[in-house]
């Protein structure tokens, strides 16, 4: 059975779309999954609150980018996609909300877009909509700024999974991890950070701090792999801000995809959760957040 019975693409009809699409694509099963394509027009109010515009000429011109869109819809990687099962969706409204209300209304498992991230800066950046929707969502989401740097060949051979000490959303994340791993043959590597002391001193401080939160870490890590079936798995653990730690990670392990775990209630919580967005911004390659 495919990880994901239903996939949720939603499209502004730029390249970033078409890449985020072939995402979807190396997740999907042909003959199991449908893919929604979504599109969401936003309504002409929203742009001319300030201007005096009649309603009748704003009704037509509203008429206009609706049929506009829909026709692009209705192309928009159509070759790409044909081998798949797929339902074009037109709604109107704030693409965020609209795209997290049908995920919800549909009982979508993910929701696969990209940030909106540009050039040297777009590791620092989040495209508010990306972050509604990873806040408010409740199923998967696939994101992350270096989606247009890995569009061709995508496989999910090395697998980071980026896990905290709170117990149900770390082991949600390394079961996720691990199922995907088993069935792309892939490596899973799990990646923990440990508060760094560097630079503290004082008659209390014990210089072998790092080797006690290490042994620590690596006792409960290896109790979360066995509750979580993980018996294949190397451990990175590292000092330091969970974002650091985790990017490091998937930068030298070479990773294709990053796992992170969200609480069920809406929102990014836990210390490693609080870094969720800066994991996403900062990763080399797309985060995968469950």
């Amino acid at each position: 059975m495919a990880l994901f019975q239903s996939i949720l693409l939603p499209v502004d009809f730029s390249e970033r779309s078409v890449v985020a699409a072939h995402f979807a694509e190396a997740l999907a099963d042909p003959k199991t999954t449908q893919v929604f394509l979504l599109h969401v027009v936003t309504p002409l109010t929203y742009e001319l609150s300030a201007m005096e515009i009649g309603a009748s000429v704003l009704s037509e011109a509203m008429g206009e980018r609706t049929k506009e869109a829909r026709e692009q819809l209705e192309s928009f990687l159509k070759d790409e996609l044909q081998p798949y099962q797929v339902k074009r969706v037109l709604l109107e409204g704030d693409p965020a909300t609209e795209i997290v209300r049908f995920a919800q209304e549909n009982a979508i498992d993910l929701i696969c877009m990209p940030t909106h991230g540009y050039g040297l800066f777009r590791r620092f950046l989040l495209g508010s909509v990306a972050a509604k929707v990873l806040h408010d969502s409740e199923c998967a989401v696939l994101t992350g700024a270096h989606m247009p740097d890995m569009a061709a060949n995508i496989e999910f051979r090395k697998i980071v999974a980026a896990v905290d000490l709170q117990h149900d959303i770390a082991k949600k994340a390394l079961t996720f991890a691990g199922k995907l791993a088993r069935d792309r043959g892939g490596e899973l590597v799990l990646a923990h950070a440990i508060p760094s002391l560097d630079g503290m001193a004082g008659e209390n401080f014990d210089p072998n701090w790092r080797s006690y939160f290490e042994d620590v870490a690596a006792k409960e890590l290896e109790k979360l792999k066995a509750e979580a079936g993980i018996d294949k798995a190397r451990t990175i653990i590292d000092a330091g801000d969970p974002a650091r730690v985790v990017s490091y990670a998937a930068e030298t392990e070479k990773a294709d995809l990053v796992v992170i775990g969200r609480g069920s209630a809406g929102g990014v919580f836990g210390r490693l959760r609080a870094n969720a967005y800066a994991i996403i911004r900062q990763s080399p390659c797309p985060v995968m957040s469950v």
